[in-house]
């Protein structure tokens, strides 16, 4: 099996679900986020320069995401789950352009599937517990928005490739990740 993406809404899981993936199988679970953090931690002049960007709330552009996701692929010999990378179509052909220059290719696309009212339920939820900053109401919408209008073109983009595997996240945490295996299962069957 080659790289997973692991795709969905805000509070649909796929952290948690790329987190459980990667244990049980030994690969490895690419967060952009952990990826950026651990960038801007470092001593060099990128690490500086990310670091700076994340303090202000800006976004890091395509640019800097791509390289530096490009130099975490080249250091990685296991699977890899894709966890919020590629957010546009601009970095789903990139990512495509990365991969290759490494012999490397996508073959699913876990597509996380959960109810809107479920999902802003569970990021309410996740708010009170964590209190983290983006899960207050107006954050919520405004996300579930974003990922609504912008995330279509890069789901269709692996729909017309066929790499598209639709994952039913309505329930728990555990039996979601049987369905995903269970399904995987039968893609490997499959190919």
């Amino acid at each position: 099996m080659n790289d997973l993406v692991i795709f969905g809404p805000p509070g649909a899981g796929k952290g948690t679900h790329a987190d459980r993936l990667c244990r049980h199988f030994g690969w490895r679970h690419l967060s952009t986020g952990e990826v950026l953090r651990a960038e801007a931690a470092a001593d060099t002049q990128l690490g500086r320069h990310v670091a700076r960007l994340m303090a202000e709330g800006s976004l890091v552009g395509d640019d800097i995401v791509n390289q530096i996701i490009g130099k975490a692929i080249a250091e990685t010999a296991t699977p890899i789950v894709f966890d919020g990378y590629p957010r546009t179509l601009e970095q789903a052909r990139m990512l495509d352009v990365l991969l290759g220059q490494a012999g490397r290719q996508i073959s699913h696309v876990l597509s996380i599937e959960v109810p809107r009212e479920e999902l802003i339920l569970r990021l309410e939820q996740r708010s009170e517990i964590s209190n983290r900053a983006d899960d207050n109401a107006a954050t919520i919408l405004h996300r579930l928005y974003e990922y609504e209008t912008k995330s279509s073109h890069v789901i269709g983009y692996y729909r017309e490739r066929g790499l598209v595997v639709p994952i039913d996240a309505s329930g728990s945490i555990e039996a979601t990740q049987a369905r995903i295996r269970e399904r995987l299962q039968e893609q490997r069957k499959i190919a």
